[in-house]
């Protein structure tokens, strides 16, 4: 299906759409940035723009000047009023499939979204942050730039994450600290009562994973995660 695109909205050089997405009023989405299918983004979104660094480069994208490494946004996502995603410096900046950023959620420069998360309304991701799949931050939350979120994990609104959230975790205050873990999350990935109570240990770092009897979605990003990086 063709593009819906309001007749307001600025669509610079260098920005390549896929199919059957809407772009709303007084959106500005310019390059370099790739959009894949079935997106739908609401008025007031800024996707492309220069990265917050103050003595980098602030190009005039509309005019077709590039600087940074772009924006990469997949299939499927909803990205609702004022939403801001900033060009990458380092690496591209991406937005996965089926993520839903609500109402001034920010996308920081080198941000990287999995797919299926939720950034509530007002949640700000400063630079270089992670986000792996399935993960949900609450409201006017706020990630410190190099943080990293777990797959699965949950972030209380108006927390402060200054450096990891474990997977299939809830998290909240300032700073954000583990108060138990997402079952809700885990059940509806398939996991019964008796496997998340064998993973609890691994989730609440006190133990080794065990990854036999998990459904095999849960197991690969599992065992993604206890393969990662430690964080500096």
């Amino acid at each position: 299906m063709a593009n819906r695109i309001h007749q307001t909205a600025i669509i610079g050089e260098g920005v390549e759409l896929g199919d059957d997405n809407v772009i709303g009023p007084y959106s500005v989405i310019v390059g370099r940035t790739t959009i894949g299918n079935g997106n739908w983004i609401g008025p007031h979104v800024t996707i492309g723009t220069p990265a917050e660094d103050k003595g980098g480069p602030h190009p005039v994208a509309w005019e077709g000047e590039f600087a940074g490494e772009g924006v990469r946004i997949g299939d499927r996502n909803k990205i609702r009023e004022y939403v801001t995603v900033h060009q990458g410096t380092k690496v591209v900046t991406s937005v996965g499939d089926d993520c839903y950023l609500l109402v001034r959620s920010h996308v920081g420069h080198d941000v990287i979204l999995d797919d299926n998360i939720v950034l509530a309304c007002s949640a700000q991701l400063g630079g270089h942050t992670h986000v792996w799949s399935h993960a949900n931050i609450g409201m006017s939350t706020v990630v410190h730039q190099h943080g990293r979120i777990g797959p699965g994990a949950m972030v209380g609104m108006g927390s402060a994450v200054r450096k990891e959230v474990p997977a299939f975790t809830i998290s909240v205050g300032n700073p954000a600290r583990v108060s138990g873990l997402n079952v809700v999350g885990l059940q509806r990935r398939g996991c019964d009562e008796a496997t998340i109570e064998a993973l609890q240990p691994f989730l609440t770092g006190k133990g080794e994973l065990t990854a036999d009897s998990l459904p095999e979605e849960i197991s690969t990003l599992l065992k993604a995660w206890a393969a990662r990086t430690p964080l500096a």
